[in-house]
């Protein structure tokens, strides 16, 4: 089996689920979709269990912060067919008063830490998820690291002083 292309994998994607998966870029090849908190799990239930598309490797989920925007919560999938070697980016946006989204552990059992990391990191919360704690940080951290609502450095450091660099 060869590899599928990007025309046809939203092509598959458009006859199964409308417009409810658009393409957002197609970076180094490497084909971006981006669907609803609502479809997520259906879209990537298709992915995985399609038997021509057979997304079975969960690379990677991850989350993204734009404070700016309508919808600053980004949710991000990595999956890769290893029967067509094909890879696929989906993205789910959210609000930042409304960080609920489905888990992925219903369809592959890594998502576990994965999600456990993005929630620990950003807030996201897996709804359905078995054991949603935090993985990396203390138990008693009561802020989310990776979201970008605190300035890059202290300003307080007395080491970043202009007058050490002759400014």
């Amino acid at each position: 089996m060869g590899k599928i292309t990007n025309e046809e994998l939203l092509r598959r994607l458009d006859e199964k689920f409308g417009g409810t998966v658009v393409q957002t870029g197609a970076d180094f090849g490497l084909l971006t979709v981006e669907t609803s908190v609502d479809a997520i799990i259906d879209v990537l239930s298709f992915l995985k269990n399609d038997e021509a598309l057979r997304f079975i490797f969960l690379t990677d989920i991850t989350a993204i912060h734009y404070p700016e925007s309508e919808k600053p919560i980004g949710v991000i999938y990595h999956l890769h067919s290893l029967t067509t070697n094909t890879r696929i980016r989906v993205k789910v946006f959210m609000p930042l008063d409304n960080v609920h989204i489905p888990t992925a552990t219903t369809l592959w059992d890594g998502a576990n830490w994965m999600e456990r990391e993005t929630y620990d990191f950003f807030g996201v919360i897996f709804d359905g998820h078995p054991d949603l704690r935090r993985i990396l940080n203390v138990d008693d951290m009561t802020v989310f690291p990776m979201r970008r609502e605190y300035p890059l450095e202290d300003p307080n450091r007395v080491d970043k002083k202009d007058y050490f660099f002759g400014r």
